[in-house]
């Protein structure tokens, strides 16, 4: 019984990763990045032109980032400090962190309460010698109105969406015996033969999913339900809500694109390329993850339609971001950012997808019942300050939470 009030206490640590760069509490996201590969030679004189630029444009991209001095001598003297920000952290994101920002914390636990709606009296008292927050980023239900209490005027306010069907198929695996309706479908499924929970759980979905329950608020258009949006009086007042709501968002980020994301997020925030390290988090053991066949899609598409309508409509919002932005300029600044990425992750990472048994527990990530959650170790030959830096870099979320918690305690105490 014990176990299972933890595992509720819990129930909101989200399933993948990102960094977003800032000053935020973690970093959440499932996303691959990588250097691009040319195809082979061709025959076609046109093709083989084309492969020679983009040969010549990679050459020099690389060429690019090996002059850049050392990153943590850039993290070390930066003087340009970003505005405010408020990351509003949906399924599968997550941020990094920023020297002399102030945090809004929660008054108790990781979260603001959730799944209530947010409320200004959720956060903790400014800290002594803080004139402002400067960053709130730990999980929360979104209400704008208690938020612009809180926070500066001239915040940014940014987010995260992703795919629906993955999203879905994510919180199911990750929240099996969190979220009653789950839970039930979990029960159900092992009195049958050859069925998954999820497969059942979505032959009848409202047999299990009681919308009265604050529990199962992640059980049915979870992105909907973080936005705080009205998921029970009908489209039309949705849509409103919608469409109030996403104007007040500077960006909203796409994890489908996420590097792209991250160029635009460094323009918003006028940040330095290697402000925008990340490594991906809460990645699942092979096991752990569902295959979805186009039946199984169709039927989570259906049962989340206004998490479909969200995300599409926040996706044409960043396809005309990209488009004032420029595409070829994106697609140089993107090349730049992975090969930085990529120097940075060889310097700090000794191993990826690296079982929690053999993890130590400053780096092992939080582990579900109904899911293995992999992680990362650093590399032992990096000086005292990079080894600093690497850490923070493949901190799971609770102790990067509760890192970070401690150091502004400290910050206030030696102030």
């Amino acid at each position: 019984m014990k176990h299972h009030w933890w595992l509720l206490k819990l129930w909101r640590f989200r399933v993948t990763g990102l960094l977003l760069i800032l000053g935020v509490t973690s970093l959440t996201i499932l996303l691959s990045t990588y250097f691009l590969k040319h195809l082979g030679e061709s025959k076609d004189l046109n093709e083989k032109s084309k492969q020679k630029a983009q040969n010549s444009r990679q050459k020099q991209t690389v060429a690019q980032v090996a002059k850049y001095p050392d990153f943590f001598e850039i993290l070390r003297s930066r003087r340009h400090n970003p505005p405010p920000v408020v990351f509003l952290k949906t399924h599968k994101t997550g941020s990094s962190t920023k020297h002399g920002a102030t945090f809004a914390f929660p008054s108790y636990s990781y979260q603001f309460s959730y799944p209530h709606k947010f409320e200004a009296d959720f956060v903790d008292e400014l800290p002594e010698g803080s004139s402002q927050f400067d960053i709130l980023c730990s999980h929360m239900r979104l209400n704008m109105e208690e938020l612009k209490k809180v926070m500066p005027p001239n915040t940014i306010y940014i987010t995260i969406l992703r795919d629906p069907v993955q999203t879905f198929e994510s919180v199911f695996s990750y929240y099996t015996f969190s979220i009653p309706a789950f839970s039930l479908a979990k029960e159900a499924a092992e009195t049958m033969e050859n069925r998954s929970a999820l497969s059942v759980f979505l032959g009848t979905p409202e047999s299990f999913w009681d919308p009265k329950s604050p529990k199962n608020g992640l059980g049915k258009n979870p992105m909907s339900f973080d936005f705080g949006l009205d998921l029970q009086h009908g489209n039309m007042a949705w849509s409103a809500n919608l469409t109030a709501l996403v104007e007040t968002f500077h960006l909203i980020m796409i994890a489908e694109h996420f590097d792209e994301s991250l160029v635009l997020l460094r323009a918003l925030l006028k940040l330095e390329l290697e402000e925008l390290a990340y490594v991906h988090f809460n990645t699942r053991s092979a096991h752990s993850i569902t295959s979805l066949d186009e039946t199984t899609k169709a039927r989570i598409r259906a049962w989340n339609h206004l998490d479909m309508k969200l995300y599409d409509f926040s996706l044409k919002l960043f396809q005309k971001k990209v488009e004032e932005y420029g595409a070829e300029r994106l697609k140089r600044d993107v090349d730049l950012l992975r090969a930085s990425l990529s120097r940075i992750r060889q310097k700090c990472v000794a191993s990826k997808n690296v079982s929690p048994e053999e993890l130590e527990e400053s780096v092992r990530p939080w582990q579900p019942d109904s899911a293995t959650i992999l992680g990362y170790s650093v590399q032992g030959n990096v000086t005292k300050e990079e080894q600093g830096f690497c850490m923070r870099l493949v901190l799971p979320e609770l102790q990067y939470h509760f890192n970070t918690v401690r150091d502004q305690s400290i910050q206030t105490v030696c102030f």
